[in-house]
């Protein structure tokens, strides 16, 4: 058996209603702006707030560190030798060693660096860090405290250090003095609060991209509903977009439906004027065939073969033409497959019934075809009546669905069949395989040609029942 490989795409498959298309789908793109902003939003949220909640416990740490600047200016005296001696601290965490809070008092050398003069007990001998360029800062802000933040501490821990430049009465020099606190715990308690407020954010962040979410597809629904209005058509189960729309997008359905009926109204004027023309041509061939007919000679001859020729094309394109514009224009359309199958079986039978033949059909009772009822009875009542004429006793017709949107038919017989190199020809038309057996040859060419305007393909092989087996792939309405 070589029949040619099927194609499975199918064109007129149905999209799903919540597929969100990348780049094209509106749905997908308010979505993704909302998304957007709330998640820019929500960022630039966090870090305010994070940054707010640690300046807010750095100046906590900063009033701690000028009292204790201030108790070691208090404390703070000129020796009769011009020496600065410090007097008793009452914070007792700086007189503990390594405790976290420390005192620091230092001169500018006039080289940019300073000198230690004093410190607290609990250094444990260290100094605390300053930055390079603090002397030009604190002369640059005299009086006022300068705070940053060091690394490392005596024992190695994160330090607030508030620095500030004093004049002591007896002492021409300016003194800088120094406080340091550790600040893991503020440190500890901004990631605490950067963390919560982060988790916080985040599952504000997803409810508002679910609100947006559902919002958005409330707010499209009314488009949904019209998209599957429109599928309903184009499979054949409806012939108009029906439903209430908002009055944003009833203009758009209203235009949809006089677009249905302009369609429909062009399909008929167009009918219209096939059956006129068929008509205005096979009167006056008739004429002429029985005019010709009761005479003898070669011209009655040649004007009977050349007027049978004319009429068989004048209804071969004139068929053409009329399925070309049911296929183009005929949404809405749709035809039980059992049915027809059924009807042209039993007609089949009985005009073979001398000969006996047998034809055994199969199709679900929900299979339709997706155009129009004529159309079909013209495909299947060929292949059959030729699968009757050319079997031995046998015929088979089987029909099914495919991939979505398309069906298969497979028409069988027990005959001799058409030898592969003639398969391309039997589908010409006019061609004939046997000019001995009654016909036209247009039988299989008919059903090229319909099943060709539907969008569909026509495949010839071999049966497993000895005989010619043709396969149709043709569009389907959903049950």
């Amino acid at each position: 058996m070589d029949d040619q490989a099927k194609d499975t795409t199918s064109r007129n498959s149905e999209p799903s209603r919540w597929t969100l298309r990348p780049s094209r789908s509106l749905t997908r793109r308010l979505i993704w702006l909302a998304a957007g902003w709330i998640a820019l939003a929500l960022i630039l949220t966090g870090v305010v707030l994070t940054s707010v909640f640690q300046e807010s416990a750095l100046r906590r740490l900063g009033s701690s560190l000028n009292e204790t600047i201030d108790e070691v200016v208090v404390a703070s005296s000129i020796t009769p030798e011009g020496q600065i001696f410090i007097g008793e601290i009452r914070d007792a965490r700086t007189e503990r060693l390594l405790s976290g809070k420390y005192w620091m008092v230092a001169e500018p050398d006039g080289k940019g660096d300073m000198v230690i003069i004093a410190g607290s007990e609990s250094l444990g001998g260290s100094v605390l860090e300053y930055e390079p360029g603090l002397v030009d800062r604190l002369k640059n802000a005299f009086g006022q405290t300068v705070s940053y933040s060091a690394e490392y501490g005596p024992k190695g821990e994160p330090l607030r250090i508030a620095a500030s430049v004093k004049t002591l009465p007896g002492r021409e020099l300016p003194v800088v003095f120094f406080a340091g606190v550790d600040r893991s715990d503020v440190d500890a308690d901004t990631r605490q609060f950067a963390l919560v407020t982060w988790m916080a954010l985040v599952l504000l962040g997803l409810g508002l991209v679910a609100a947006v979410f559902v919002q958005v597809r409330i707010g499209l629904r009314p488009l949904y509903d019209l998209d599957h209005a429109i599928a309903e058509v184009h499979r054949g189960r409806s012939n108009r977009v029906g439903g209430s729309y908002p009055r944003e997008i009833q203009p758009l359905a209203d235009q949809v439906n006089l677009l249905l009926d302009h369609s429909q109204e062009t399909v008929e004027r167009q009918r219209t004027h096939v059956g006129n023309l068929a008509h205005a041509l096979k009167t006056p061939l008739a004429v002429m065939l029985a005019e010709a007919g009761n005479q003898e000679g070669q011209l009655p001859d040649i004007v009977r073969r050349q007027a049978r020729v004319m009429r068989d094309q004048v209804e071969h394109h004139l068929r053409r033409a009329r399925a070309a514009a049911r296929a183009a224009h005929g949404l809405g359309e749709s035809t039980p497959v059992g049915d027809v199958i059924d009807e042209l079986a039993v007609m089949i039978e009985r005009v073979f019934d001398e000969k006996g033949v047998e034809i055994d059909w199969r199709a679900p009772d929900e299979l339709a075809f997706r155009g129009e009822r004529q159309d079909l009875q013209e495909i299947f009542g060929n292949l059959i009546e030729n699968a009757g004429k050319w079997c031995k006793r046998r015929v088979r017709v089987l029909a099914g669905p495919s991939v979505p949107g398309q069906m298969v038919v497979v028409v069988e017989d027990d005959g001799p069949g058409i030898p592969e190199d003639q398969r391309d020809t039997a589908l010409k038309r006019g061609t004939r395989m046997d000019e001995e057996t009654p016909g036209t040859g247009l039988g299989l060419s008919i059903v090229d040609e319909l099943v060709r305007a539907y969008g569909g393909r026509v495949t010839l092989g071999v049966s497993d029942m000895g005989g010619l087996k043709v396969v149709l792939d043709l569009p389907a309405a959903s049950g």
